[in-house]
Order: C-alpha cells, then sequence, then structure tokens
C-alpha cells in the first residue's frame, strides 16, 4: 500500500474530507467532521482505522501488523502498519469498515446531510 492509493480510497468515500488538524504531517479522514483514518505523511508507515472492538481484538491476534491504536482508543481503534504484509485489498476493506462504524455513529441529522451529498 502506497500513500497515493491509501489517499484516493479515502476520499472516494461519500462525504469525506482531509485536514492537519494536529501538525503538518499527520493527515486526518473525516466523514461530515468526525476521523475516520490517520496517517503520517512524512512517513506513510502506518494508519490509525476505527474498528468494531470484538473485531479488532481479532484482527490483532491474527496478524502481527495490526496493533492497538498509537494515541487512540485502544479499544476502538487499531493501528495498521504498512510493511506489506496485509494485502492491499484487505486494508481498504478496513478503511470502510472504518468509514462504516462513524457513519453509523453519525447523528440522524448528520446521516441525513450525508445522504444529501
Amino acid at each position: 500500500m502506497n500513500l497515493e492509493k491509501f489517499r484516493d480510497y479515502c476520499l472516494s468515500l461519500k462525504g469525506t474530507s482531509e485536514k492537519f488538524p494536529f501538525d503538518e504531517t499527520t493527515l486526518v479522514f473525516y466523514v461530515m467532521d468526525k476521523m475516520f483514518a490517520l496517517t503520517d505523511i512524512g512517513i506513510f508507515a502506518s494508519a490509525n482505522l476505527k474498528c468494531d472492538p470484538e473485531l479488532a481484538v481479532e484482527l490483532r491476534e491474527r496478524y502481527s501488523a495490526v496493533e492497538p491504536g498509537y494515541h487512540m482508543n485502544k479499544k476502538h481503534w487499531n493501528t495498521v502498519l504498512m510493511d506489506g504484509s496485509i494485502p492491499d485489498k484487505l486494508i481498504l476493506e478496513w478503511v470502510k469498515h472504518s468509514y462504516d462504524r462513524v457513519v453509523a455513529g453519525l447523528t440522524k441529522k448528520g446521516r441525513e446531510a450525508l445522504d444529501q451529498l
């Protein structure tokens, strides 16, 4: 996985925007102003993705490149190392899962606004 492919996929999801809220290298992807993915653009070595808590534990046990979310709520976030051990297709599925988790948590008004885009 490379940064361009990761970024393009994130931005292809409905209602997604990108910002640098923390510093000039931490790129954060949002859906309706709620974050669903973070990565460092200086060194694209990992990405933080939101995850169902039970699935998060399962993925950490199954893949050595999946760790508890770095600087995040470890119950709900995983850090996925971009070391080549996980197929790109699977990483993109996890990005979509993260996006879907955030969309599910939006208010009714937020989901309606997203539907209007």
